[in-house]
């Protein structure tokens, strides 16, 4: 009995202790937090700085990173209207819909306005812009709304819906705030960052967070040129667009993505690399479009099977799955199953790496690859190729399987058929005796899926039939160019 009570006394006497111990560790914290933003003389710190800025702490570095760049951090509205096609027009002139509804003739077209929000940057004194082509996509009309509460029409320079990037300017009178942009390969996992942006209409949003990984890809669309930083800043709908700076204030990503089983921010946002969008950036201000690189090889990251099989020490690398005849890495000397572990002069660390380096390499530019082969070191020099060219070429290859080329969707006829930028193929042109001649097909039909994939493009969707099985049927989403109706054929393709 004794000892119990010896216990309870000692018990007691500890939660007594920790219940102190606690309060005193919770009052430390609130008077150092409150010393930290203590001003001794509220007048004074109201008045211009006239003497160098106190060197920059952890516990400032957010704030003044924030401060810094708040004023280039623009708020986008757009407006999108358009026409699209009645969906019950095929059901206008059958007896029984009339019979039960016996309504008025339909139209065969409503208009229709949605309305979309997200952030830009300032780049530079000339008032352009630089937001994700998801924000301004489409868009009939843009404004910006600035920092200081100015309001600006916008006009579109250029989209590169390939990276998720756009331009667009304005027009202002007086000199405007831009940010400054830092290397991206420099940055590394666990660095701090802080995205600044307009989530859900909430005007100058800072967040914090880290970079949680880099080179992630396969996030969106496969066919894209995908090699995102990941953070855990918190990113809604609304930052698309927005900066994702370093402690020293740089743009090293603009945050383009989240994953999400809620649609809200979930600690994984992506951000496409500073290095890619300032490639981009110069490319829309220059010429309106980008010109990319093209190698001529079919790339992926080891497999652990391929490491163990081909004798490689790690995962690091684009391995070469294919090479295209004729194409530049065939004549530089590539060959399958070499991996490629430097691209002129730079670490590959996987196959969306080299596929970005590539993508920004000029036309015709002589590059030093080095690839580990039979588990020897082999270097290399390949001309790069145009991939605009490649990709022509490409498509006229699949005539012999399709009987038709396929061609980009002008932006008249993404707008009359809802269609997003990059979105889609028409066909350019179709033999009468061919396989999708035969399941009524016309020229300038569009095609919107194959066996349920959406189609990105001509590259994509070159792809995606040059992976089918020959003679095997596919499931194609199509759109009738003459009145806009979509639905599925089934074809077997060649």
């Amino acid at each position: 009995m004794g000892n119990r009570k010896y216990r309870n006394r000692n018990y007691a006497l500890a939660v007594l202790a920790a219940v102190v111990l606690l309060l005193g560790l919770t009052h430390c914290q609130s008077h150092s937090d409150a010393s930290a933003v203590k001003i001794e003389n509220p007048k004074a710190a109201l008045q211009p700085a006239t003497a160098a800025p106190p060197t920059m702490t952890w516990q400032t570095a957010i704030a003044r990173v924030a401060q810094q760049n708040i004023p280039a951090v623009v708020h986008i509205e757009v407006t999108q209207r358009r026409e699209i096609s009645n969906p019950m027009l095929p059901f206008n002139n059958a007896p029984f819909f009339h019979f039960f509804f016996n309504g008025p003739q339909m139209p065969r077209k409503f208009k229709q306005e949605l309305r979309g929000l997200g952030t830009g940057m300032v780049i530079d004194d000339q008032g352009h812009i630089l937001t994700n082509n998801h924000v301004v996509a489409g868009a009939t009309e843009i404004n910006v709304l600035l920092a200081d509460g100015k309001s600006f029409p916008a006009k579109l320079v250029g989209t590169d819906p390939k990276t998720d990037l756009a331009v667009i300017r304005i027009s202002a009178d007086e000199k405007l705030p831009a940010v400054t942009f830092g290397d991206s390969d420099k940055t590394t996992v666990g660095d701090w960052v802080v995205a600044i942006g307009h989530p859900r209409g909430l005007d100058q949003t800072v967040t914090q967070g880290i970079i949680s990984a880099k080179h992630r890809s396969g996030v969106v669309d496969p066919t894209s040129y995908q090699d995102y930083l990941q953070t855990d800043a918190a990113i809604n709908p609304g930052n698309s667009g927005g900066p994702l700076l370093n402690l020293d204030g740089q743009v090293i990503g603009v945050n383009a993505a989240i994953a999400s089983e809620s649609g809200g921010f979930e600690g994984i946002g992506f951000a496409i690399p500073s290095n890619m969008a300032v490639h981009v950036c110069n490319a829309l201000i220059a010429n309106g479009k980008v010109t990319r690189g093209w190698l001529g090889v079919g790339i992926g990251n080891p497999t652990p099977d391929q490491v163990k099989s081909l004798k490689l020490t790690d995962n690091k690398g684009a391995l070469i799955s294919d090479v295209i005849p004729g194409g530049p890495a065939q004549t530089g000397g590539l060959q399958k199953d070499d991996l490629v572990v430097q691209y002129q002069g730079q670490q590959i660390e996987d196959a969306a790496a080299l596929q970005g380096r590539v993508g920004n390499t000029p036309i015709g530019e002589e590059a030093r690859l080095t690839v580990l082969r039979d588990g020897k070191q082999v270097d290399l020099t390949v001309k790069i190729g145009n991939l605009e060219d490649a990709v022509r070429k490409i498509a006229a290859s699949l005539k012999d399987r399709l009987g038709a080329v396929v061609r980009p969707l002008t932006a008249e006829e993404a707008q009359q058929f809802g269609l997003e930028p990059g979105q889609g193929v028409a066909l350019g042109a179709l033999d009468a005796g061919s396989v999708l001649a035969k399941v009524g097909f016309e020229k300038d039909d569009v095609i919107l899926d194959v066996n349920n994939v959406p189609v990105e493009g001509v590259e994509g969707f070159v792809a995606l039939v040059k992976a089918l099985p020959p003679h095997q049927q596919a499931l194609l989403k199509a759109v009738d160019h003459r009145t806009g109706q979509s639905g599925f054929v089934q074809v077997t393709i060649g």
